[in-house]
């Protein structure tokens, strides 16, 4: 019988690595998103997942912000990494 390691499958896909952040404490300050993916949330609507840097350490964000969703959205395929500021203007969150 033959072992799944014989077959070669490797992950097409890796996960985001670093501890779960909370976005009000990466509020206003400067960080590099290095990935991102949108997936449906578990409560309703999408969820934002995004590998970001801040410092010299790498956090994993999560958002529903519809705002931040659509911002990043239409960052071009070529526009990662990019630096931004996660501000929060009208009770919503922004990318400055």
């Amino acid at each position: 019988m033959k072992t799944f390691k014989e077959f070669g499958i490797k992950p097409t896909k890796q996960g985001f690595t670093g501890d779960k952040i909370k976005i009000s404490k990466i509020l206003n300050k400067e960080i590099n998103v290095l990935d991102f993916k949108i997936e449906s949330s578990q409560f309703k609507g999408k969820c934002l997942h995004m590998q970001i840097e801040c410092g010299e350490r790498k956090f994993v964000v999560f958002t529903g912000s519809t705002g931040l969703i659509d911002m990043i959205q239409r960052v071009p395929s070529d526009g990662l990494p990019f630096s931004t500021t996660i501000v929060e203007e009208n009770e919503r969150f922004e990318f400055t």
